[in-house]
């Protein structure tokens, strides 16, 4: 900046005064996005401390939950059985008490990174996850897009596929919802995240996530072998934990790119405007 002109100096300095105070009038202030952040962690800790232990845990998710209030956005959820824990070995299934918890082991020896089958270990007593069951060499797995179409018909009689959602209106609000199963485990896939985080996140920050484990999505790779059967690996608590984490300057900027994207890309011709997502622009900020 030193080599520019005085006037092209303060020129520039107003213009980015001048995205950065509409940027907050249509994002939010970090004090009003701290609010949306807060209010929604109390009523996931509230509705965790009242449901059953054999019951269904929600999570709000995607950017509603990250702070986002932005027209036109959909309502992202995801849902798993709190009885069923999915382990990465059975060396963990030590941890776990069979008499009341379904375990489900992660297999990704025949999967493509971040994909993996989920092999059901003990009964469960979800009548839509024993219909989901598929047999392969002598072993019962879940199938995701059995399971996926069995969840989400009940959630919405005239759902949508989304990725690993069921999309679906009601009462005039659009949502996305995940059917998944969440782990204890940090996958091992995932080990040399870890070790790249020297200057951000917070050592704290990444400690917390890696204890957090993850969650699996139901949607398998479209080249993979096993499409119909296969689990995604899903970070998507972890990436509202990064997102958190940020300042209000990063945050916005993140906010300005899924602007850009909705406003601008988006609306480019048929060919190009499904070329990008806000998942793009969320891992390029990270």
């Amino acid at each position: 900046m030193e080599h520019f002109p005085q006037q092209i100096c303060e020129g520039l300095q107003h213009m980015s005064e001048s995205v950065f105070v509409v940027l907050c009038e249509i994002v939010g202030i970090s004090h009003q996005v701290a609010i949306r952040r807060e209010t929604a962690n109390i009523i996931e800790m509230v509705e965790r401390r009242v449901a059953p232990y054999d019951g269904i845990i929600r999570m709000l998710s995607g950017s509603m939950r990250e702070g986002f209030r932005l027209e036109g956005s959909d309502l992202d959820t995801m849902h798993w059985p709190n009885d069923h824990r999915v382990i990465m070995d059975m060396s963990q299934s030590e941890y776990y008490n069979t008499a009341n918890t379904t375990l489900i082991l992660s297999d990704s020896s025949e999967s493509p990174p971040g994909f993996t089958l989920l092999q059901l270990l003990t009964p469960t007593r979800y009548r839509d996850i024993q219909s989901s069951c598929v047999t392969m060499n002598d072993r019962v797995y879940i199938s995701s897009s059995k399971h996926r179409g069995l969840f989400c018909s009940a959630v919405f009689p005239n759902f949508t596929v989304h990725g690993p959602c069921g999309n679906g209106v009601r009462r005039g609000i659009e949502y996305d919802t995940a059917v998944c199963f969440v782990s204890d485990s940090w996958p091992v896939s995932a080990s040399s995240w870890i070790d790249r985080c020297h200057s951000w996140p917070a050592s704290m920050v990444v400690g917390d996530i890696v204890r957090n484990g993850c969650h699996f999505v139901a949607i398998g790779h479209p080249l993979g072998p096993h499409e119909h059967k296969e689990w995604r690996i899903s970070f998507s608590q972890a990436e509202y934990k990064l997102v958190s984490s940020m300042n209000h300057c990063q945050f916005l900027t993140y906010g300005l790119l899924k602007l850009f994207l909705k406003e601008v890309i988006n609306h480019q011709s048929e060919e190009t405007n499904k070329l990008l997502c806000s998942y793009h622009m969320k891992t390029t900020i990270f």
